[in-house]
C-alpha cells in the first residue's frame, strides 16, 4: 500500500468511485489529510503481526510437516491479499477491514521464512551454506522488486489488481510447493549434508561458539530410524549459544533495512528532486545491491569460517558509508546509483547472512547432538526478533523525519553501530 499514495495527485481520476473523481486518494478512509497515518497504521498492523506471530510460527514449524505447513500459508497468503484488494471491487470504505486483512496477511506469512530456511538447512551443510544461501536469498531482493513493478502497473487504473494479481501468485506457487517440495535429502535417497565441521582441541571453533558437549562423535551424524527426536522448545533454542545475540544484530540490521525499503523513494523525491517514478527505479538499487552483498557476505564467511566476523566487518563499513551517502549521495547519477548499491550491499549483507546462513548453524549446533528439530525455531526467534526492528524503524523515522533527513541518517548509523556491538 505504501506503493499507492506518494503520488496520488498525479494518477488521475478513479474510475471507481465518483463521488469525487480528482484523484484514487479520495478513496474513503484514505482521503484524509491524516492519509499517511493511516497507511502508517496499516503498515505497522501488518509488521507487528509479523513479528509476533514469527514467534509462534517456528514452533507449529518443528511439529507440522513442512511441506503442509509451507503450502497452506502461501495459499492463505493469497487468500488474504486478494481480500485486501477486493476491497475496491467490493466499494468497502471501513479502514477496520483493510486493518484485520493486514493482521491475518501478517500472521498468515510467518509460515513462510522459519520453513524455507529449515528445507534449504536440511540440503546443504556447513561447508558451502553461507555462498548458497547468499545466492538462494537473493530471491527477497528480487521479489522486492517484482512486487513493486507489478504493483505498479494498476495504481493508476484499478488499484486492488495491485493485491488481487499477486495473492493469486502466491497462491499458485504455494499448490506448487505442495506438490513438489521434498523436505530432506533422504526422502529420495539422496545422504544428509555434514551439518558440523569437526573441531579438535588444536583447532578453534571458527564462530568462537564452544559447545560444553564437545565435538559430534561420527555416530551422531546417523540418525536413528526408530525414533524420531522431540523438537525443541522455545527457550531451549534461546539457550543455544549466538541466538540471542544474533537476534538482537538483526533487530537492528533489520531496523535499518526496513527504513530504507519504505523511506528511500520519500528521501530521493524530497532530497534529490527526482519525479516520484524515477524515486522509485533508484530505490530499487537498493535491493540489487542487497542482492551483491548478501552473496558476498557468504562466501567471505564460508571461506574465513567466522559468520559473525564478517557480520561485524559489513556493519562497521556500513556506517560511513550510509554518513557519505547522505551528503554526497545526491551530487550526481552515477554517485547516486553507484552509492545506493554500496549501502544496499553493506546493508542487507549481514541482514542476509544472519537470516539464512547463521540461522542455520544455530538451528544445527552441536550442543543440540545431532537434533535438527531446532531449525524452524531457531530461524523463527532470529528472524521475529529481526522483525522487531522491521516495525520499528519506519515508525521512527516516521517521527524524525519532520526534523530533517539527516537526523534521520544518524538514528540509522546508531543502529548499524549498536548491531555491531551486538
Amino acid at each position: 500500500q505504501s506503493q499507492l499514495h506518494p503520488n496520488c495527485s498525479a494518477l488521475g481520476p478513479n474510475p471507481r468511485n465518483d463521488s469525487n473523481s480528482s484523484t484514487w486518494c479520495s478513496w474513503a478512509p484514505f482521503d484524509g489529510d491524516n492519509y499517511k497515518e493511516l497507511f502508517g497504521a496499516l503498515d505497522n498492523a501488518f509488521l507487528v503481526a509479523y513479528a509476533i506471530g514469527m514467534f509462534i510460527s517456528g514452533i507449529f514449524g518443528e511439529r507440522l510437516p513442512l511441506r503442509y505447513y509451507l503450502s497452506g500459508g502461501m495459499v492463505l497468503s493469497g487468500v488474504f491479499t486478494t481480500l485486501f484488494g477486493l476491497g475496491y471491487f467490493w466499494d468497502i470504505h471501513v479502514l477496520w477491514y483493510f486493518i484485520v486483512m493486514q493482521v491475518c496477511n501478517g500472521l498468515v506469512q510467518t509460515t513462510g521464512w522459519p520453513s524455507v530456511v529449515t528445507c534449504v538447512g536440511n540440503w546443504f551443510g556447513k561447508g558451502k551454506r553461507g555462498l548458497i544461501m547468499g545466492v538462494w536469498n537473493s530471491h527477497t531482493s528480487v521479489g522486492n522488486i517484482l512486487g513493486s513493478l507489478i504493483a505498479g502497473v494498476w495504481v493508476s487504473s484499478a488499484w486492488g489488481l495491485s493485491f488481487i494479481v499477486p495473492g493469486i501468485v502466491i497462491a499458485a506457487m504455494g499448490v506448487i510447493c505442495f506438490f513438489f517440495l521434498v523436505e530432506y535429502p533422504e526422502d529420495v535417497g539422496c545422504s544428509p549434508p555434514l551439518h558440523h565441521v569437526r573441531v579438535t582441541t588444536s583447532e578453534k571453533d571458527p564462530e568462537g561458539i564452544t559447545s560444553n558437549e564437545g565435538p559430534l562423535s561420527s555416530s551422531d551424524h546417523s540418525k536413528e530410524p526408530a525414533e524420531e527426536p522431540e523438537a525443541i522448545s522455545f527457550i531451549g533454542a534461546l539457550r543455544i549459544p549466538g541466538v540471542v545475540e544474533f537476534s538482537l544484530c538483526l533487530l537492528f540490521a533489520k531496523l535499518v533495512s526496513y527504513t530504507f525499503l519504505y523511506w528511500l523513494p520519500l528521501y530521493i523525491v524530497n532530497v534529490a528532486h527526482f519525479g516520484a517514478k524515477e524515486a522509485g527505479d533508484l530505490s530499487t538499487l537498493f535491493d540489487v545491491g542487497g542482492i551483491l552483498g548478501g552473496i558476498v557476505a557468504g562466501r567471505i564467511s564460508d571461506y574465513a569460517g567466522g559468520r559473525a566476523t564478517t557480520c561485524c566487518v559489513m556493519l562497521v563499513v556500513a556506517a560511513p558509508m550510509l554518513f557519505l551517502y547522505n551528503h554526497i549521495g545526491q551530487n550526481g547519477i552515477g554517485t547516486s546509483i553507484a552509492m545506493l548499491i554500496l549501502c544496499g550491499a553493506l546493508v542487507n549483507g549481514p541482514y542476509a547472512l544472519i537470516t539464512t546462513a547463521v540461522s542455520a548453524d544455530l538451528g544445527t549446533h552441536e550442543s543440540l547432538k545431532g537434533n535438527s528439530k531446532a531449525l524452524s525455531t531457531v530461524t523463527a526467534i532470529i528472524d521475529g526478533t529481526g522483525s522487531v526492528g522491521a516495525a520499528l524503524g519506519p515508525l521512527l523515522a516516521g517521527l524524525i523525519s519532520p526534523t530533517g533527513w539527516n537526523n534521520v541518517f544518524y538514528m540509522l548509523i546508531a543502529a548499524d553501530v549498536l548491531a555491531c556491538l551486538v
